[in-house]
């Protein structure tokens, strides 16, 4: 059965049943619109990082014993610059014990100056003497301070759980995947919410700050952040309606291509619940996505539809007409979009998992509201006779501004514009060898630099001597490997040689404290700060260190070394990783694994490789999607490759923009190479199918791309303008990664569809040169 039978098929069916379609298509989006009000934000921590990479495989086999990267910091300051009074000692026990309780919280890892686990020890005349820093008798007297302060710097915890400055004591807790009390997977948000009621709204005020850090915190932002989408969603909505009226003139032609939009939208959502799906911060805007590719394609339906009535056709025959015409461009183009979008599931990361499938459903159902239900709704309209005389006759500009245009497919204009093209596309493609890999700036790069976290964070990191960008080295040994003398020296060397590394501002091992134990034991004698080689000493001076502090597990057959970082920038831990394996291979033995990764930073350098290893085979896999599909559309390699170059011109050009932006690759920016190739190929597939039967026919090429101008170029126009419109509003969100996506999509939308009616033409000109052009 050819292709054309089988649309002529679908046409009779969907025609000859048009009020079965319609109700139909009500009743199910009334049923997936009670599911799509069930959906809920989900920001699960392991949905944000590569689960298979080998970093992250080591992060999980280790995580019960010494936690992981979901963690919270909350440090509590006191706003005259001295912790050492009542009330701030007051304020910050209900605050560790606030923390302790929440709901969530691995309470055997929550670690302040009330912490049992946080304790000191000194060499007296009798041997050692130690306690809590805080003792269980203790009270916020002037003698009571008093000792806690000498307390605190015999603990060595200046610069760690005290501010250097004593102005600030912080609070460490880790985060359970799961919440003991429900038996469900921790709400992120909601213990984000938690954080500001519970803890900052309730404790800070004129005497004391609260300021908290942490994934779940900075996912409460960025959720916060997000629920400005809705606004944008709105806005887009107006500016869409606006600019679809000033292309229509018509109301209800207005209303219809919006309607069928906002049902996808609505079906996506739907499904997606149904499915069992969440949607996050981040694929909260594909839903404005879906809806302006929508648009986008409703808007050539209706266009197709107002010239096959002012040619003489009733509503009901031109709908039939643009439903035949456009079904196979039309659907091809989504299909592209969707298998474009599926491409991103090759990525190990959950989010841009769900954000591929989400994108993909969306699109997929484009093609059932916009080609099949549109054109069923259209068929009822009348069309009045003042709407069908503007159709008959355009304005004698519009025809003048096309005809001009056309021009780019002779062959004097073509060669310039490709002279043009290839010298953009070189530039493009050297600056997208400087592209980065990972975040460029310090503080969250899904906020602003003046958001109340990012200021947090500047905070802490300019007033505690460790970085919160730290990454923990798992030194896997024999069990009692802190017994053996030649274990704990190549711990001590690997130390030693990262701290002299570029980027990293400290670190600290079993190794490095036990030096400082057997140092105390032989009266504080520098000269004694170094590791014993008798195991007995070496027994002495490991005990002394307790589980709690994170350096060792319980058998010490697992002893982190802590690196804290200057920063998370992508040049930063791409440096620190790379000599940390060499470091490590070099120190290594049969019985003795140096394994990257956990920490903060262990997670950001597994996204950042598994980002890096996918942005390649991502690429192949969307430019084979689409380059198979429009094989299959137009059964031919030339026009083929006259909509392939300029998409990926302008992919080359994007990843120059982020490098000029200072924008790096992330797991929020890439998927926008892979959302802007899928959508930008929608014009130069409209364009061609008009141009490619007048060109078989013998038709001049710059008659059949004049034509195809007349016939779809308002519309492909249109489209671009409304998408780069819609977009372009993210500029005034309150989340970065939203306003770095909205730039770049911004320029692929408005230089794809440039390079559609500018550089497919001029490469047509080139591959259609027996069609010859008539001036």
């Amino acid at each position: 059965m050819s292709l054309n039978s089988i649309v002529n098929r679908c046409e009779q069916a969907l025609f000859r049943h048009r009020i079965p379609v319609i109700l139909l298509f009500v009743l199910a989006t009334l049923v997936l619109l009670f599911k799509a009000s069930q959906i809920k934000l989900d920001a699960a921590f392991t949905k944000n990082i590569p689960l298979q990479h080998s970093y992250m495989q080591t992060y999980m086999k280790h995580a019960k014993d010494f936690g992981g990267a979901n963690n919270i910091l909350v440090s509590v300051c006191d706003s005259h610059g001295s912790i050492f009074n009542e009330n701030f000692f007051t304020t910050f026990k209900k605050v560790h014990d606030q923390v302790y309780y929440l709901p969530g919280v691995d309470r055997s890892l929550v670690k302040s100056l009330f912490s049992p686990s946080t304790r000191f020890v000194e060499v007296v005349e009798d041997g050692f003497a130690g306690g809590p820093v805080i003792p269980a008798e203790f009270t916020p007297s002037e003698a009571g301070l008093a000792e806690v302060k000498a307390n605190i710097e015999k603990a060595g915890i200046v610069g760690r759980m005290v501010a250097d400055d004593f102005s600030c004591a912080m609070i460490t807790a880790q985060l359970l995947e799961v919440d003991p009390d429900t038996q469900q997977k921790l709400d992120t948000i909601a213990f984000a919410s938690q954080l500001e009621q519970q803890v900052r709204a309730q404790y800070q005020d004129d005497n004391t700050s609260i300021h908290i850090i942490g994934f779940a915190k900075m996912v409460g932002d960025v959720a916060d952040g997000a629920k400005g989408v809705l606004l944008f969603f709105a806005v887009a909505i107006a500016i869409t309606s606006v600019m679809v009226y000033l292309f229509s003139s018509s109301v209800m032609l207005t209303l219809l291509p919006i309607a069928c939009s906002l049902i996808a939208v609505i079906w996506q959502m739907g499904l997606l619940s149904t499915a069992g799906f969440g949607i996050d911060p981040m694929s909260i805007l594909v839903p404005f996505l879906v809806f302006a590719i929508g648009v986008s394609h409703g808007v050539q339906m209706i266009n197709a539809t107002g010239k096959f009535v002012a040619s003489g056709l009733d509503a009901k025959s031109a709908a039939q007409a643009s439903f035949r015409k456009l079904l196979i461009p039309g659907g091809v183009a989504l299909l592209s979009d969707t298998v474009g979008f599926l491409t991103l599931l090759i990525i190990d990361i959950g989010v841009i998992r769900e954000l591929a499938i989400a994108a993909s459903l969306g699109v997929g159902v484009i093609i059932l509201t916009n080609l099949f239900l549109l054109p069923v709704l259209m068929s009822y309209i009348r069309f009045s006779d003042k709407y069908q005389q503007k159709i008959r006759q355009p304005h004698p500009g519009i025809d003048r501004f096309w005809h001009a245009m056309s021009a780019c497919a002779t062959p004097k204009y073509a060669a310039l514009i490709l002279a043009i093209t290839a010298a953009l596309f070189a530039y493009g493609w050297q600056q997208s060898s400087q592209l980065k890999i990972g975040d460029l700036h310090a503080g969250a790069p899904a906020l602003h630099e003046d958001s109340v976290y990012n200021q947090d964070t500047f905070l802490i990191t300019d007033r505690y001597a460790i970085s919160v960008d730290y990454i923990n080295v798992m030194v896997e040994a024999p069990a009692n490997g802190c017994t053996f003398h030649d274990v704990m020296e190549r711990i001590d060397q690997f130390q030693w040689q990262m701290e002299n590394v570029p980027g990293v501002q400290s670190a600290v091992s079993l190794s490095s404290v036990s030096k400082t134990i057997n140092a105390a034991y032989n009266e504080g004698n520098m000269k004694w700060r170094v590791l014993p080689r008798t195991t007995e000493s070496l027994v002495q001076a490991s005990s002394r260190v307790e589980t709690s502090t994170g350096l060792l597990n319980t058998d010490c057959s697992v002893m982190p070394v802590i690196l804290f970082l200057q920063d998370h920038k992508a040049e930063t831990i791409e440096n620190v990783v790379a000599e940390a394996k060499r470091v490590g291979a070099e120190l290594e033995t049969d019985n003795l694994k140096f394994k990257l990764a956990s920490g903060p930073v262990g997670v950001m350098a597994a996204t950042n490789e598994a980002v890096s290893a996918a942005q390649t085979p991502m690429m192949w896999w969307v430019y084979g999607a689409v380059v198979l599909l429009c094989l299959l559309s137009f059964r031919s390699v030339r026009a083929t490759v006259a909509v392939i170059v300029p998409l990926y011109v302008v992919s080359m050009l994007a990843t120059a923009l982020m490098t000029h932006l200072e924008i790096g690759l992330t797991v929020s920016t890439l998927p926008v190479i892979a959302l802007g190739v899928g959508i930008g190929v929608d014009y130069g597939i409209y364009i061609l199918s008009n141009m490619t039967q007048l060109l078989r026919n013998g038709t001049s090429l710059r008659q059949a791309y004049f034509t195809a101008l007349q016939e779809t170029g308002s519309a492909v126009l249109f489209t671009g303008l409304t998408l780069a419109i819609g977009v372009s509003t993210w500029v005034f969100s309150a989340l970065k990664f939203q306003v770095d996506m909205g730039i770049l999509l911004t320029f692929m939308f408005l230089v794809n569809m440039l390079g559609a009616v500018l550089v497919l033409p001029a490469l047509a000109a080139l591959f259609w040169r027996k069609n010859k052009t008539v001036g």
